[in-house]
């Protein structure tokens, strides 16, 4: 009994490698995203909030910012994956996309210099130092986006930084869809 204790360690790394290794062959052939999280609020209505404006100290509230599709942008100065992100964001809202903007657990003043010398995509953005409206959202990290419709319902949740190919892969099939249900309720008013 006692030398079948000694492998109990083997038995157990070899578990683990065979679990590994099953994983890894899963996302090479694109059957699981290790950032694909399930979100809780796909499907129902934003989170409520009352933040302040980094750019003036206004409080905003969610019925501020809704009336049409947008995104809403979760990112922080001190996230390095916000950096190679920010390029295409300025992109999409010089394409006339309506970006909302979180900033997450950082600093105003850190946050302004950013958008002044990065650029500045968002119609507003709203400052949450402590994180409470990130733990709302349920955010894991930065950055995340969010599509919410003209009623403020959460449709789609991504992980991970935006570009031009997560773009066309899973927000342009799901923008299209809002615009052209927008299109038609405005028809049979």
């Amino acid at each position: 009994m006692q030398r079948l204790k000694l492998f109990i360690p083997l038995l157990v790394f070899v578990a683990l490698a065979a679990m590994f290794f099953g994983v890894e062959r899963r996302v090479q052939r694109g059957e699981y995203a290790p950032t694909d999280l399930p979100s809780a609020l796909l499907n129902q209505p934003l989170p409520d909030f009352s933040l302040p404006a980094l750019d003036d100290g206004r409080i905003l509230t969610k019925s501020d910012i809704q009336g049409e599709w947008f995104l809403l942008n979760v990112w922080a100065t001190w996230c390095p994956t916000c950096h190679y992100e920010h390029p295409f964001l300025i992109t999409l809202a010089e394409r006339g996309v309506k970006i909302y903007s979180v900033d997450y657990k950082d600093t105003a003043d850190a946050a302004r210099r950013w958008l002044v010398e990065k650029g500045n995509p968002y119609v507003a953005t709203l400052f949450d130092a402590a994180g409470d409206f990130g733990l709302d959202l349920g955010v894991t990290g930065a950055p995340e986006t969010y599509l919410v419709d003209a009623t403020g319902v959460v449709r789609f949740r991504y992980q991970g930084a935006l570009d031009q190919r997560v773009w066309d892969r899973e927000f342009a099939p799901l923008v299209d869809r809002l615009a052209l249900n927008s299109a038609s309720a405005e028809v049979s008013q």
